[in-house]
């Protein structure tokens, strides 16, 4: 009888912790005593659950990369890179409906500051309103956090950046930085070279890109069809290439990759 006794103890006692947790993610406001926002957390989930972006930037240049998927076979690549203004744009991972929301407050704040300064905005100005915007969500419980995590590439006066946007209201600048599913393998990528980046040609920018993607795919298989890369940089409008306009980064990423195996395979 005792036994069963603690074993119901333990049934009863796993089945509170599921009853309050419950009780503490139902909306945004609601703390829960260990000092958390579920909701906000689960907002942050979303962002992991995406197809992976990478980012990194060079003294002179800013590159993303970002891997597309699609429904079905029938269907077209959903679009994952958004050109903001002539000097930057932005890639992301999670939910693609609150990303557009979010690229058209961008693009409006990027109008207003041309219209009223004669200029464009600092890339940094924009990232910290966008993270303003995003930390405003998690206040109210009319609304929900946006469900999507941002890379934002951009040059300004003071040269070439990569942001992190997270669904918190966090911001973070960053070297190099990848987000979104199997990200942990391009970010193991990243940290090796990333001390590299700074003197890299734009070239070699995109190849590491690429080459940090392609450890984020299941196949690992990236092509034309499911690749999408961007580049800004100084003297350097913001820029997408998608399709065939892509093929020609992935070309030289092959032609490496034959090249290094040759040798390897004389050795043999």
């Amino acid at each position: 009888r005792r036994r069963r006794s603690g074993k119901e103890d333990g049934n009863t006692a796993q089945h509170k912790a599921e009853m309050f947790r419950n009780q503490y993610d139902t909306d945004v406001t609601t703390w829960s005593p260990q000092g958390r926002i579920h909701q906000v957390e689960y907002a942050m989930e979303a962002v992991k659950q995406g197809s992976a972006c990478v980012g990194a930037r060079s003294k002179t240049h800013a590159v993303m990369a970002a891997l597309k998927r699609s429904t079905n076979d029938m269907s077209s690549y959903q679009k994952k890179i958004f050109k903001v203004d002539d000097h930057m744009g932005i890639s992301i991972s999670g939910l693609t409906a609150d990303a557009r929301s979010l690229c058209k407050y961008m693009r409006t704040e990027c109008l207003q500051h041309k219209y009223v300064y004669e200029s464009a905005v600092p890339v940094q100005r924009l990232v910290v309103n966008v993270a303003d915007k995003c930390q405003g969500c998690t206040q109210s419980a009319s609304g929900r956090p946006f469900g999507v995590g941002l890379l934002v590439a951009g040059v300004d006066q003071t040269g070439p950046h990569i942001y992190y946007n997270c669904p918190s209201g966090n911001y973070y600048e960053y070297k190099a930085m990848t987000i979104g599913a199997r990200s942990q393998a391009a970010k193991t990528y990243m940290e090796k070279h990333y001390n590299s980046f700074e003197d890299c040609d734009l070239q070699a920018l995109v190849k590491h890109c690429l080459t940090s993607l392609k450890e984020t795919s299941q196949n690992g298989d990236i092509n034309a069809k499911n690749t999408s890369v961007s580049i800004v940089g100084i003297g350097h409008d913001f820029k997408t290439f998608d399709g065939e306009d892509v093929q020609q980064y992935i070309d030289l990423m092959d032609k490496d990759e034959i090249a290094e195996a040759a040798p390897a395979a004389m050795q043999e």
